[in-house]
């Protein structure tokens, strides 16, 4: 995970290289712990969720705190799961492990748990796009999933960067009670600013 990503204007993630963005949900809520921003280290607060080869980005409506954004690296989920509570709305929890900077103790830093609620719509385009994306990343990748899993020696989370989306993409069902909005093509970007790691400043393609 890295609290506050770098963002264009128009609240869409500055992409890294060779990133490819598969879908933007807004409307949804969203709760993760131990962010040390936050009021009482504990974020809930609305807004979008953008899903890509690499990551998942919740972006907020509002800043909560110093909080605006929450960057989730797919190798570093893990324990997700699909929850279809009976008196509650639709969600899906997980844990995710912190991207940490080369220089850093990991000692230092915690798991997280979070938990994106779907309050406004369906979810039947943005669930299962999800769990095969994130199935496809481990495969693709699969002994720095179970290293990041295990909090084994550090994993690049830019591995996933190889993982194929065009199939899963063009075959994606599309679920009408479902706000998700898929990207058939990239979103223009604001300009040409590109990522090369978690730690950097973007720059120039």
């Amino acid at each position: 995970m890295a609290e506050n990503p770098q963002l264009f204007g128009n609240g869409m993630p500055v992409p890294f290289n060779g990133e490819m963005f598969v879908l933007a949900r807004d409307g949804v809520e969203f709760h993760v712990d131990k962010i040390p921003s936050a009021p009482g280290a504990h974020v809930k607060t609305k807004g979008t969720i953008y899903l890509s080869n690499i990551r998942m980005v919740f972006v907020a409506n509002k800043p909560v705190g110093n909080f605006f954004a929450f960057d989730m690296p797919l190798l570093f989920v893990h324990g997700e799961k699909f929850n279809q509570p009976i008196f509650h709305c639709n969600n899906i929890s997980g844990f995710v492990e912190p991207v940490v900077p080369d220089n850093q103790n990991r000692a230092l830093y915690s798991t997280h748990t979070f938990k994106i609620l779907f309050k406004e719509g369906g979810c039947g385009t943005f669930v299962p796009l999800f769990l095969n994306l994130i199935a496809s990343v481990r495969r693709y990748n699969q002994f720095e999933a179970q290293s990041a899993a295990n909090m084994a020696p550090r994993v690049d989370p830019l591995q996933a960067v190889r993982t194929p989306v065009d199939e899963m993409m063009r075959h994606a069902y599309v679920d009408p009670n479902d706000p998700t909005k898929i990207f058939l093509q990239q979103p223009a970007p604001e300009s040409q600013l590109r990522r090369r790691n978690y730690h950097g400043p973007a720059d120039n393609a």
